[in-house]
Formats: structure tokens, sequence, C-alpha cells
């Protein structure tokens, strides 16, 4: 079955139940999530606004809808504003768009807050889901703004969503934007990057191929909404109003990146070295 990729009908909420009831359990033990601040999302439409991590397996984005199914509901589950080619590719597509995503644009977003929907977006892209390991704790949008001027334009809050963790499933040791450049994909995909990592079970891994996530320790907080005092075209076309926010929200976000990457390091240490005292007391 082909999909309507501009559709906002699409999204089927007993797809989504059935997902998770699958899924869900896999990913719990797996990645041992933790999701804070779901207590911050408010009622009617909204934009989430997240960093991306994890490649083609952004496991944060559903360990985030699962939970917020289970203690919500399938109202504050978002829509998802999809690259054109995840939302072509053959599989993805009938995953993604019952799931309900949308190809991006701003007709499709402007239907779905029409319609007191909530829409999920990253802003980074391609840039920041496939950034190299060693940047795994950086917030990287790439000056990319369109989002705030969607959100200024469109009069809804913006809800962030901070994840660490998701982006140690594999480890990319290049971007490879150099790569992309050379091969036009840029202009034929619509990928700036075309990254170079170590990833199962392939070893080596060049460009964006299914593989197999390591896993790692997830936590996701959601913080509290950003209401803008002025909205609307005109507001939404004042580059100084939209830049100032946009800083604004990327400072937040980092701050919370970084705080949460922290908690999870030491939490990651403690794990180690009680397993060491085990090993120590069951080998002497």
């Amino acid at each position: 079955m082909t999909w309507d990729v501009d559709s906002i009908e699409n999204r089927d909420p007993e797809f989504i139940r059935k997902l998770a009831w699958a899924v869900g359990p896999f990913l719990e033990r797996y990645f041992s999530p933790e999701v804070r601040g779901l207590e911050n999302i408010p009622e009617g439409a909204a934009l989430y606004v997240g960093n991306h991590s994890g490649g083609l397996f952004p496991a944060d984005s559903f360990i985030f809808g699962k939970r917020v199914l289970e203690q919500i509901g399938i109202d504050a589950v978002p829509y998802g504003l999809a690259h054109d080619q995840a939302m072509r590719a053959p599989g993805l597509q009938q995953i993604l768009a019952p799931l309900g995503g949308v190809r991006a644009s701003e007709s499709a977003a402007h239907r779905l807050f029409a319609a007191g929907k909530k829409v999920l977006v990253y802003p980074g892209g391609d840039v920041e889901s496939l950034r190299p390991y060693k940047d795994r704790n950086r917030l990287t949008f790439g000056g990319r703004q369109g989002y705030m001027r969607l959100a200024i334009r469109e009069g809804v809050p913006i809800v962030p969503l901070v994840a660490a963790g998701a982006h140690a499933t594999f480890v990319i040791l290049d971007d490879g934007a150099w790569l992309a450049k050379a091969l036009h994909l840029d202009e034929l995909l619509r990928l700036k990057v075309w990254p170079i990592a170590l990833a199962l079970p392939w070893g080596v891994m060049v460009g964006t191929i299914p593989y197999f996530p390591l896993p790692t320790r997830i936590l996701i907080e959601a913080l509290p909404p950003v209401y803008f005092e002025r909205t609307g075209e005109d507001a939404a076309s004042d580059d100084a109003y939209v830049a100032a926010q946009d800083e604004a929200l990327r400072t937040r976000m980092q701050a919370v990146l970084t705080r949460l990457a922290a908690e999870r390091g030491s939490r990651l240490a403690d794990a180690r070295g009680r397993i060491s005292r085990w090993l120590g007391d069951v080998t002497r």
C-alpha cells in the first residue's frame, strides 16, 4: 500500500497502540529509559521541538511516544513532520504514515495545528541525527530557525524535548559532509551528510543503512512550554525576534542536555563500579 505522504488523515490509533504493546517492552528493557516532565505538556495544539539522535533508529522518539500514550493518551502523542526521503522509503513509509508521519511542510503543520494536534519536529534533521559521536551531547540545529517561525506564525507553544543517550546506539566517526557534497546528495536526496560509523553488524558502515543499535541508557525530559508575547505573520517575519527566541530556546535545551548527559554518565559509572565490585567478590 502506498500512502499519501501529505495527508494528516493517515494516523491509526489502533496501530499505534498495537505497536506500543509489541515493541514497548523490548525498548523498556533494552534502554532502561527514564521519561520526565510529562506534566508539562499542555492541552491543545503545540509543537514539540527535540534534539535528534540515533540515525535510522531514533529510539527516544518511540520511547517518548509510548510513555505519552500510556500516561496522557493518544491526543498528546505527536504527529511527526518527517524528511521527504523517510516518508517515501518503502517499508519505512508503511510504519511512519499510520504513526502520524507527514512530509514536512508549512501546509501540513498548519492543518495539524488548526485541528488542535501536537506536532514533533527535529530542527537539526540529518545534520544532528548523524553528528559525530564526540558531539553526542551537543545540540546541533545547524542554524535552522524554520521551526521557530512556524510556532510564532501559528501562535502555538513550543514544548522543548531533550534526550540524552540515544546517540550512543552507534559510533559515528565522521559525518561525511564532504562525501555528501562530492556525491551531490544534497541535490539528489536533500542530505547534507553521509556518515562513516562503527555499527553492528557491519563493523564500519558508510551511509544510512539499517544497523543493530547498541544498548544504552536513555534519559528524556519534556520542559515547560514556551509561549510567545508576539505571534502571527508579522512576528514570524521579524528576523531579530525569531533569532532571539531561537537562541534562548537552544541555550535552555543545551543546559538540560548537558545536565542529563552528566547524570547519565554518573549512573553508568556507578553501574560499572557495582559490576567490578561484584566480580571482585565472586573471584576471591
